[in-house]
């Protein structure tokens, strides 16, 4: 069940996590004042944004070996730059 605060739409999930890492978590909840909500949410965006910039990486190495996208890209390069009429 979702609940809507304004333009964010919050939804309570529930999943396992490991003991040790929990007692870590539960720390820093204390020492920084904040919500395990606040918490598990910085965390989970973080991760989604380095999981992105890794697959943005990986495409970059891909796209650099492929000879069919160098042509295609080279072919752009050759552009002039111009704006036509047709």
């Amino acid at each position: 069940m979702a609940i809507s605060y304004g333009e964010h739409s919050i939804e309570k999930v529930t999943f396992n996590l490991d003991r040790n890492l929990k007692e870590k978590v539960m720390a820093l909840k204390k020492e920084m004042g904040v919500s395990l909500s606040s918490i598990y949410n910085e965390a989970i965006a973080e991760y989604l944004k380095r999981k992105e910039l890794e697959r943005w990486e990986k495409a970059a190495s891909q796209a650099k070996v492929d000879q069919e996208y160098q042509g295609f890209t080279e072919a752009i390069g050759e552009d002039d730059g111009g704006v036509y009429e047709y």
